[in-house]
């Protein structure tokens, strides 16, 4: 998207810590006197008055339009409506604007963007599937009378068994996660300037980027990674009730720390799919967008993170009570600790449900990020003028000059 006029990163915008562009008044036409001067011909002094009540005195003209007398007109009123070629309006957006924005984009490019989301999912979920079948280890069992070393030992054990499950898991939900956002930005890039596509197109876009997102995917749970084990490490090899104290210190402060690096990098990946950036360039664009707002940008994350939590809840819970009928699990075996022997009948419909989730949240979470990546670079970096200019819109030529 690089030679798309708009995307590109701006090589002096107020990002950047330098000033823009002040518009200055113009020359007089007739090149007499300097700029900014009074005419030499001015009126004697006291010769004016206030103005007089335009209604007295016959022969008198009505008042113009606009001026206290007669009807307001309709440019008075206010600022003209920002314009709006696609899903968003070209203005700073407000919360409610970057949620819409993504569901109008998906609805209006629901073939290309829930199409390829659906073919993904179901992709997924199989190979989830069949993992869970055939090539994870059978859940550890937890004796709930066990006390004292015994109950720790089990404890741990079965944290261990439930890491061991969930990475697989885990790492194709992560290239699934990858796929669909590398596609859906591209469609939310075409959709803020009212522009079809087709998923050949935003393919043929998104394939050069698909190793450096793959990349930024895996470096940033790295990151995250080294900062949870600087913090509970030291704890850790104490081993003490002092270590065990410091050690909570540590995974305290690692999650702050981890939550504020979370937030600063959540507009790398569309930087990097739209501006054609590298992963670190990425990384530092992308907190550079941020800095200044990071307490909105998290806010709107939260938000979106809490609305994809209950579409998860809503879906998987009734799901996941059909499945425990159809398979006719015992309830008892959740609740005496052993861990129950699940079929395929159990797992085909649990996988139906994360099938309808994944499809719905992972374009909906790839949308808002790159609307929000949007909303940051308009309100820095008059990136409004630059998507009119690349949409064809009229009034908004080469020189217009940025607010």
């Amino acid at each position: 998207m690089n030679d798309s006029p708009g995307w590109a990163s701006p090589g002096s915008a107020p990002s950047d810590g330098k000033e823009t562009a002040i518009p200055r008044p113009s020359e007089p036409q007739d090149g007499s006197g300097p700029t900014g001067q009074w005419s030499p011909e001015q009126p004697p002094p006291g010769q004016w008055s206030p103005p007089s009540n335009p209604g007295s005195g016959p022969g008198t003209r009505p008042p113009a339009p606009g001026w206290g007398g007669g009807p307001q007109r309709q440019g008075w009123a206010g600022p003209p409506p920002a314009a709006k070629p696609g899903v968003i309006p070209l203005r700073p957006l407000s919360l409610g604007e970057i949620l819409d924005g993504s569901v109008s984009a998906l609805r209006a490019h629901w073939r290309t963007a829930l199409g390829f989301s659906l073919a993904v999912s179901v992709i997924t979920q199989i190979a989830v599937i069949l993992m869970q079948r055939y090539l994870l280890p059978e859940p550890t069992s937890v004796d709930p009378n066990a006390t004292g070393a015994e109950a720790l030992r089990q404890a741990t054990d079965s944290a261990r068994s439930t890491l061991i499950s969930l990475a697989p898991a885990t790492l194709v939900t992560m290239i699934a996660t990858l796929f669909t956002a590398s596609i859906i930005t591209v469609v939310i890039s075409r959709s803020v300037l009212g522009r079809p596509t087709t998923l050949s197109d935003a393919w043929a876009e998104a394939r050069p980027r698909i190793l450096p997102l793959l990349g930024l995917t895996v470096l940033v749970p790295l990151i995250m990674a080294v900062i949870m084990a600087v913090g509970i490490g030291p704890g850790l090899l104490l081993g003490s009730e002092a270590g065990a104290a410091l050690a909570f210190l540590g995974f305290a402060a690692a999650c702050v720390a981890m939550l504020w690096l979370n937030v600063s990098f959540a507009l790398a990946a569309p930087a990097l799919m739209l501006e054609r950036q590298s992963i670190v360039a990425a990384l530092r664009r992308s907190a550079k967008l941020v800095r200044g707002a990071w307490w909105r940008t998290f806010g709107v994350l939260a938000l979106t993170w809490l609305l994809t939590f209950l579409l998860t809840f809503l879906v998987s819970i009734p799901f996941g009570i059909i499945a425990v009928i159809v398979d006719g699990t015992d309830v008892s075996e959740f609740l005496n600790g052993t861990a129950p022997s699940f079929g395929w009948s159990f797992l085909i419909v649990t996988g139906i449900g994360e099938v309808i989730v994944s499809t719905l949240i992972y374009p909906f979470v790839a949308g808002v990020m790159a609307l929000l990546y949007v909303d940051q670079r308009i309100r820095r970096e008059a990136l409004d003028l630059d998507l009119a200019r690349a949409a064809g819109l009229p009034g908004y030529g080469a020189e217009t000059p940025r607010s």
